[in-house]
C-alpha cells in the first residue's frame, strides 16, 4: 500500500525485525525503573528521516501499554499489530527526505524472549533483584521502541532513573548522575552509531572502576554483587585491546570497559564499547567480545546471513591471541582438522547463509579453521591488507559476506572463489586442495 512503511526491514531470516520507510538517526531513550515492582515507565524519542512518502510507519516494541505517541510534537494515532509492531499514523503524511521525531510514552513490566537462538534474550532479572538487557539477534525492543535490525544503526543516549542505592551502566560515555527525591538519574551517551542489539542497560548495585586507556578513551567497568572476583580478568583489557589494534587498526569505539553480571546465562555479548560477561567468562571470552568491537560493532552485518563476518572473526581472534602468546596455530589447525575429519556433523554446517536458527553454530569452531586456512591460502601480507582494508572501508557501516569475498579476490590477485565456496558456502568438508593450502599442505 502506498505510503505505508513496511513491517520488516527485509531480512528473510527474521521478517518481522526492523521496519521499512525510514532511517533512524538517533535514539534518546528515557526510562524510570523500580526493581521492587519491576515496572518500567518509558519516554523515548526516535529521530529519523523518511526514505519514502509515509502515511504511517512501524516501530518494534514488545509488550507495554503505550499511553501516547507524538510525531514532531503533534499527537499521532497508534495501534498494535502482532507481538512487537507499534503502528504509528502521524497527523500529516511525511514526505520522503523529511527529518522527523517520534515520541513514545509507555509503561509496563518488560519481559525476556525465552526461546532466542542463544537462549533467553532481552530484559532479564538478576539474582540480586536488578535487571539487564542483552540478546542477539534482537533485544532492544524489549525495553524501548526501535527499528530493531543492525542495518539501521543510529546514535544512542540513555537517561535512566532508579531508586537510590541502585545504579545504571550502559553504552558510551558517562555523564553526571543527578539525585532527587530518593531517585537518581544516570545518563550515558554513545556518539558512534550502534546496531540496536548492541545497546544495553544494567541496573544493579554495581561496583564501578573508572580509568582511561593510554589514548584517553574513557573506561568504565561495572561488577555486579558477587562478580567482583572478575577484576583480575578485566585488568588485562588494555593489553588485549593493544594487541587487537595491532591486528585490526585503531580501536573504533568511543569508550571501553566491561559489565560483569553474576548470572550463569548462556552467552556473553559484545554490547558496544562495554561487553556484558556471564559468570563463567574468562580471558578468552574477553578477547572474543573485544574483537567484536571491530567485527560486528564497527562493521555490522547487512543481513543475519552474513554473521560469519562477526563471529568467525571474533572466534579466530581468540586463536590469534593464543598465537601472540606463543602457540603454533598451524599445529592447532592440523590437530583440529584431524580430530574432526570424519565427523560429518562438524563439516555439514554452512558458514554463509546457513539459515535462520543456525547462525550461532559453525561460526564458533569451523569458522576458526576456515579463516586460518584463508590466511595461509592468500599469505600473511594479503591477509593483513584484507583485514585492515575491510575494516577501514566499512567502518561505522554495514557490509555483506559477498562483498568480503570480492575484496579477498581483489587483494589476492587471483580467483580464490573455489576456495571460498568450499569453506564458507558448502555444507561439507573441503577437498584436500582447500583443506591443506600453502604451508598447511601435507
Amino acid at each position: 500500500m502506498d505510503g505505508v512503511g513496511a513491517g520488516g526491514i527485509g531480512d528473510p531470516y527474521y521478517p518481522e525485525d526492523g521496519n521499512g520507510g525510514y532511517d533512524v538517526t538517533a535514539y534518546e531513550v528515557g526510562i524510570s525503573y523500580d526493581p521492587e515492582s519491576r515496572k518500567l515507565d518509558g519516554d523515548t524519542v526516535v529521530k529519523a528521516t523518511a526514505s519514502a512518502d509515509l502515511t504511517r510507519f512501524n516501530l518494534d516494541l514488545t509488550g507495554f501499554d503505550v499511553t501516547s505517541v507524538e510525531v514532531d510534537g503533534k499527537a499521532a494515532q497508534h495501534s498494535r499489530e502482532g507481538e512487537q509492531e507499534l503502528v504509528v499514523t502521524p497527523a500529516s503524511p511525511l514526505k520522503q527526505g523529511r527529518a522527523f521525531a517520534v515520541r513514545v510514552v509507555y509503561t509496563g513490566i518488560p519481559e525476556a524472549e525465552e526461546d532466542g537462538p542463544l537462549g533467553a534474550s532481552g530484559w532479564q532479572i538478576t539474582e540480586s533483584g536488578g535487571a539487564f538487557a542483552a540478546g542477539e539477534p534482537h533485544s532492544a525492543s524489549s525495553w524501548f521502541p526501535v527499528n530493531d535490525h543492525p542495518r539501521d544503526k543510529a546514535t544512542f543516549a540513555l537517561s535512566a532513573r532508579v531508586p537510590d542505592g541502585w545504579s545504571v551502566i550502559s553504552n558510551g560515555v558517562e555523564e553526571k548522575a543527578v539525585a532527587k527525591d530518593g531517585w537518581t538519574t544516570y545518563r550515558w551517551v554513545e556518539p558512534n552509531r550502534i546496531a540496536t542489539y548492541l545497546t544495553t542497560i544494567g541496573i544493579d548495585k554495581w561496583t564501578f572502576e573508572r580509568t582511561t586507556l593510554a589514548d584517553g578513551t574513557p573506561v568504565v567497568n561495572a561488577y555486579a554483587p558477587g562478580a567482583e572476583g572478575k577484576k583480575d580478568v578485566q585488568r588485562r583489557m588494555p593489553e588485549v585491546l593493544n594487541f587487537l589494534a595491532s591486528a585490526f587498526g585503531e580501536y573504533p569505539q568511543s569508550a571501553a570497559g566491561g559489565i560483569y553480571i553474576n548470572e550463569n546465562i548462556a552467552f556473553s555479548l559484545e554490547t558496544q564499547g562495554r561487553p556484558i560477561y556471564a559468570r563463567w567468562a574468562e580471558l578468552d571470552v574477553v578477547v572474543h567480545e573485544l574483537a567484536h568491537q571491530w567485527w560486528g560493532n564497527s562493521v555490522s552485518v547487512d543481513t543475519w546471513a552474513d554473521i560469519c563476518l562477526n563471529e568467525c572473526f571474533a572466534s579466530y581472534a581468540m586463536w590469534m591471541w593464543d598465537e601472540h602468546v606463543g602457540e603454533n596455530l598451524d599445529a592447532r589447525y592440523r590437530t583440529t582438522v584431524a580430530r574432526n575429519f570424519e565427523r560429518n556433523r562438524f563439516w555439514n554446517r554452512k558458514l554463509y547463509d546457513m539459515g535462520a536458527g543456525n547462525e550461532f553454530t559453525a561460526v564458533y569452531d569451523k569458522g576458526q579453521l576456515a579463516l586460518h586456512a584463508l590466511r595461509r591460502r592468500i599469505g600473511e601480507d594479503a591477509w593483513k591488507r584484507v583485514v585492515t582494508t575491510w575494516l577501514s572501508t566499512h567502518a561505522d557501516g554495514n557490509a555483506s559476506w559477498p562483498q568480503f569475498e570480492d575484496l579477498v579476490v581483489q587483494v589476492a590477485g587471483e580467483d580464490v572463489r573455489p576456495f571460498l565456496d568450499a569453506w564458507f558456502r558448502q555444507p561439507s568438508r573441503p577437498s584436500d586442495e582447500h583443506l591443506y593450502p600453502g604451508p598447511l599442505a601435507k
